[in-house]
């Protein structure tokens, strides 16, 4: 008799997309639902190394400068924001976030990510003679920005959202980060972050930003409430925009925090993480970089993550002040990075935001 998986059941799913073949939103959530956990992880892994063979797991050093807490969005599910009005707002100035770069490039850093709330009186000129500035006296990669600031600068200085990345990427700007997609889902958005931008805007901007020759990453934020069938959504339309564009660069799942939150209640457990993070990595079949988070999940579970699809783990970071504000505080130095990652049985290399080897740092043990 033959032993042989069928490939319309779960294992047959799960062995089709270890090879590489593509699966559909409904298989991707037959096996999200119905596949053991340990399965997801072997067919993860397996994906990775067909992907990746031999290279070394990377990270990157940056630092995370949160140029202002002031947000008008006021999401349900951010610890970090402040009204104008309250005593622990701010704002820093050009010198302070210069003095920041300069502290981060003389650290090792390579990238800058700023990054900040929707403050209304900051204005497109503000972040065109910063980026400049920054560009001219600091040797970094511009990591900054997101889809929702873009939008709102664009709404703001009544100019088409293109011509707002131009102007930018002529001051400095590198490239974009995939933040404030959370869930790709307007009735999840609606509920956990009402007053941000939808998901057609979301994608737009990157879509305009790919069009543009500006590199992004993608994210997703889940745990605050959302349906499964909200996640592959979510993953569909990264898929579905990557296949117009080839423009994400790396996919970057990790999970809400939800202390000092207005949610408050909420989050993913690890075996939630792993699943997710495995079905990503089967799922996104055009995107080669899936990140595991141990900023969110700790150094174990980041390391774990390694068997579970992800081929990098992120950044370094000199700086990070939103998920300290939920309540979680993870940190690594480069050593321990580098022995995390080789204690894990890959070799372990620095990179740049592209994913540029700038230095092998270990070999598998």
């Amino acid at each position: 008799m033959n032993s042989e998986p069928r490939s319309d059941t779960t294992r047959g799913i799960l062995d089709r997309a270890a090879r590489g073949d593509r699966i559909s939103r409904d298989e991707a959530l037959r096996i999200y639902r119905e596949a053991d956990l340990l399965d997801m992880g072997m067919a993860a892994l397996a994906r990775r190394r067909a992907i990746h063979g031999d290279e070394p797991v990377t990270f990157l050093i940056d630092r995370n400068i949160n140029y202002t807490n002031v947000c008008l969005n006021r999401c349900r599910f951010c610890a970090f924001y402040r009204d104008a009005q309250s005593p622990e707002a701010f704002l820093l100035s050009h010198d302070e976030i210069e003095t920041r770069v300069r502290e981060a490039v003389a650290g090792g850093a390579t990238q800058v990510m700023l990054q900040g709330g929707i403050h209304p009186e900051i204005g497109l000129d503000w972040f065109l003679e910063l980026f400049s500035r920054i560009k001219k006296r600091c040797p970094v990669h511009l990591h900054s920005l997101s889809p929702p600031e873009i939008h709102f600068l664009s709404t703001a200085a009544g100019c088409p959202v293109p011509e707002v990345l131009r102007r930018l990427m002529d001051a400095g700007l590198d490239s974009l980060p995939g933040g404030g997609a959370e869930i790709l889902a307007d009735h999840v958005r609606r509920r956990i972050s009402p007053r941000k931008i939808l998901t057609r805007q979301w994608l737009s901007v990157m879509e305009d930003a790919h069009r543009l020759g500006l590199p992004t990453t993608a994210t997703m934020m889940f745990g605050a409430g959302e349906a499964a069938e909200d996640r592959l959504d979510h993953l569909a339309r990264i898929r579905a925009l990557q296949d117009k564009t080839s423009g994400f660069i790396s996919f970057i799942p990790w999970t809400f925090q939800p202390a000092n939150t207005e949610l408050a209640t909420g989050g993913a457990t690890t075996f939630d993480y792993l699943r997710t993070l495995a079905l990503a990595r089967l799922f996104l079949d055009n995107i080669r970089t899936v990140q595991g988070s141990w900023v969110t999940q700790g150094p174990e579970i980041g390391q774990l993550s390694l068997e579970f699809g992800a081929n990098d783990l992120g950044s370094i970071m000199l700086e990070e002040n939103v998920v300290r504000a939920a309540g979680t505080s993870h940190h690594l130095e480069k050593e321990e990075m580098v022995n995390l990652i080789v204690s894990s049985g890959n070799g372990c290399a620095r990179r740049d935001t592209l994913f540029h080897i700038l230095e092998v740092c270990g070999k598998a043990e």
